[in-house]
Formats: structure tokens, C-alpha cells, sequence
């Protein structure tokens, strides 16, 4: 114990109030509760938003001594404390807490309560990060930043994701509109922003499980190549076109975007929920080969998380070490400038920020009903992981930090975009 006085489970919870009622005095205490180890259950008692479980002595420690994103997630997937109700609500204390300005003799009094509780440590910390050899965004460094992500396991996506495997924004025309119905809808306004047509040949860069391949070809008769890094997931959509007789019009490759023959050429593109992975610094080459893909007269809609050039990250947190590896949010002005840069003309730019609230709760709720089978798939800690990543995903959407846009480019034909006069096809 490294010196430390051994405290008594008495001194323990009466040292883990004292430090609750300094550190939260700034916050409104009836959105939460905490029960501690022994029961002990201090601040709103009635209706809570969520209680913050303190599993063990040693928790608050863990959780605040570094004051770090990192650490409080640390502190939750392995268990030091867990969350009771809405976990997305507590998220929004714990972003008050880690951006609240401490003073030094405010500090000093925080420091001091904690380092008189236990520091006990978990053999498994850590055991769940990723650390990536090799230049962030060379190609076998992104194959296996998408390995890590999306080859979690196939059957764990399927429990809380739609029935065509959609992992990406939803779009709701209504906020009772349940997860299928919205993932269906936004499948179509993707095909009808395209404006695709029976014959035509459309590329999915990032073609995650095949579902926008599926609903294009099935729908609008296109002929369609998709591509991925996940080899799991090239599976599961190879096998999805043999059921609905769709492998004669569509292929799916396991291929990154950079090796696809320059030669080869489509009447559309599209991105979904794979630009995150492109990098500030290769947008030129992402927009510089999808211009050299696409026909002249066609469009590329690029669907992807942003954010506005006025805020910035503080860098690596928990998402990027435990979920996300090397994922990067470029704010929209850095891709529009690119788009343009890479010779598209921008015809369209759609922020859906809200429609990502609504489909990470649902996907959240989704897990947490099926968190039984979930832990039998991946474990209590990669459930735990997710669930806190979601959760903090939907706060920061509905906070507008992150914001999800559509962006509509085209490759005029010698000056003509091809395109109607209105956009009033795409709300029929």
C-alpha cells in the first residue's frame, strides 16, 4: 500500500461524501444520486435522472485523480463504478465535471481526499486499448483501425442494430418512428438524393454489411460494387445479395478506397459512415479518387460526422483508444474546401444532427435490452464500452459538438451538372 494508511469502510464513505458533496457543489444534485459500496445511498433520493453505483473504496480515486476523459471511462467499463438510468445524463455531469475550472487550493483539497482512499489496481486495465503500430492512415494501419471496430462480432451489431445491418445515421420523419423504419427511410432519401436510375452503376465506399447496396438494387435497379476492410462484414453482405437474388447485379470487395482501379468508372458514389475513418490529411486523395471514379454528369454524396472549426478536441480520449481508433471529425468548412479543391461543385449540404440523437438512443436502448446475450457474445467490458461510447455520442450530438451532414457533389459535363432545377423529387 505504498505507506498509506488502510482506512475503515466508516472512514472510507464518510472521506468518499465529503469528496462528493466539494465536487458537485457547483451542480444541480437533484439530477443524481450515489449509492456507495455499502449501501449508503447520498443526494436525490426520489427521482433521480441516474444513481452512480461506487462499487469499491478505491473508486472515486480512479475516477478523478487524473481528471480525464480517459480515466472516469476507464473507471466505468472496468467497473469501479456503474450507472443506474440514464446513462446519457450522466454523461452531461461528467462533461460538467471535466471542464469545470479548478483553482490550486481547490485542487489541493480534492487531491487530498482522494489520495486517502485505497489506489487498488485491476490487472485487466488497459487490457481492452488499442495501440496501432505503424503512420496513422497508411493502409495496413486503417485495415486494422476498422478490424478493431467493426469486427467486434457480427451477431453482437445485429442485437441492437436495424434488420438491414445500418450502422450509421437514421433518418426519422417522425420521433416515433422505430429504428427499422427510420434506417429504410434513410436508405431511400440516400437513393433519391442521387437521383439513381435503372441501368446506372454505383460505387458504396464503405459498404458496411451491404444494406444501401441491397435497398439501391432492389429498388431502383442499379448495378453496384461495394467495398470494406472488414472481411466479416464483406461476408455477411455477400450472403445477404445471394438471399435477395441480388449477387448477379452486385459485388462486394474487401478493398480500401486508395487501391480501387483509377480506370474503372460509375454514374454515382456514395460514403456512409466511412469518411470518419479517411483523416484530415488524405481528404484530398478521398475526394481526388472518387473524382476520378466518377462519370461526368454524376454526383457524390458524402454522409459523415462533422463538426464547426470553432471547437476543438482536447485529443485522444476514450473513444479513440477503445472504440475508434485513429477516427477523425473534420469540421465542415476543411471538407467543403477539399470537395472543392478535388474539383466538385457542392450542391448540397444537409445537417441531420438531430436525427443521430434519435438513432444512438435507440441503438442504446436496443443494447440495454439485449444486454444479456450481448455479454454472452463479447464480454461484460466490451457491452460496458459500448454502451458508454453511444451514450456519450448521442450527448454530444444533442449538445451540437458533433454534427452529421450530407453533402451533394458533382462533376458538371463540360459546365452542366445534369441536375433538375429543384430539389423537390427528394421529399415526395
Amino acid at each position: 500500500m505504498d505507506g498509506q494508511v488502510a482506512l475503515s469502510t466508516e472512514q472510507a464513505v464518510v472521506t468518499s461524501i465529503r469528496f462528493l458533496e466539494q465536487l458537485t457543489a457547483e451542480y444541480d444534485r437533484h439530477k443524481f444520486a450515489v449509492r456507495l459500496w455499502d449501501g449508503t445511498l447520498w443526494g436525490e433520493t426520489q427521482s433521480p435522472n441516474f444513481i452512480l453505483l461506487i462499487r469499491r473504496p478505491s473508486a472515486l480515486r480512479r475516477m478523478f485523480f487524473s481528471s480525464s476523459e480517459l480515466a472516469l471511462g476507464e473507471a466505468f467499463i472496468y467497473d469501479d463504478f456503474d450507472i443506474e438510468g440514464n446513462v446519457e445524463c450522466a454523461v452531461d455531469f461528467a462533461e460538467f465535471l471535466m471542464t469545470r475550472k479548478h483553482g490550486i487550493a481547490e485542487k489541493l483539497r480534492y487531491t487530498n481526499f482522494l489520495v486517502r482512499l485505497p489506489a487498488n489496481e485491476n490487472a485487466d486495465r488497459g487490457k481492452w486499448r488499442l495501440d496501432l503500430p505503424g503512420a496513422v492512415h497508411s493502409k495496413e494501419r486503417d485495415r486494422l483501425a476498422v478490424a478493431f471496430h467493426y469486427n467486434v462480432s457480427n451477431d453482437f451489431y445485429s442485437l441492437w442494430l436495424d434488420r438491414s445491418m445500418v450502422y450509421s445515421c437514421a433518418y426519422f420523419e417522425s420521433f416515433d418512428d422505430d429504428i427499422d423504419t427510420a434506417q429504410a427511410q434513410k436508405l431511400d432519401y440516400i437513393c433519391r438524393k442521387l437521383r439513381l436510375k435503372h441501368g446506372e452503376n454505383l460505387l458504396d465506399l464503405g459498404c458496411g454489411w451491404g444494406g444501401l447496396l441491397i435497398h439501391a438494387a432492389r429498388n431502383y435497379g442499379v448495378r453496384g460494387l461495394g467495398i470494406t476492410l472488414s472481411a466479416p462484414q464483406a461476408e455477411w453482405a455477400r450472403e445477404k445479395l445471394d438471399q435477395s437474388g441480388l449477387s448477379d447485379r452486385c459485388t462486394v470487395e474487401v478493398c480500401d478506397y486508395r487501391d480501387l482501379d483509377r480506370n474503372r468508372q460509375f454514374d454515382k458514389i456514395v460514403s456512409v459512415g466511412m469518411f470518419e475513418h479517411v483523416g484530415a490529411s488524405l481528404l484530398p486523395e478521398y475526394f481526388g479518387r472518387a473524382w476520378q471514379l466518377l462519370r461526368p454528369g454524376g454526383v457524390f454524396l458524402n454522409h459523415g460526422i462533422g463538426t464547426s472549426s470553432v471547437l476543438k478536441e482536447s485529443g485522444p480520449g476514450f473513444g479513440e483508444k477503445y472504440v475508434f481508433p485513429d477516427g477523425e471529425i473534420v469540421p465542415i468548412n476543411e471538407t467543403l474546401r477539399a470537395a472543392e479543391e478535388g474539383q466538385f461543385e457542392v450542391r448540397d449540404v444537409e445537417n441531420l444532427r438531430e436525427h443521430y440523437v434519435l438513432t444512438l438512443r435507440q441503438w442504446v436502448r436496443r443494447l440495454e435490452a439485449k444486454s444479456h446475450e450481448a455479454r454472452a457474445i463479447v464480454g461484460d467490458v466490451m457491452c460496458r464500452i459500448w454502451r458508454l461510447y453511444m451514450s456519450g455520442a448521442a450527448f454530444r450530438f444533442n449538445a451540437g459538438r458533433y454534427d452529421l451532414y450530407q453533402t451533394l457533389l458533382s462533376k458538371p459535363n463540360h459546365g452542366d451538372s445534369c441536375l433538375p432545377l429543384t430539389r423537390k423529387d427528394w421529399y415526395r
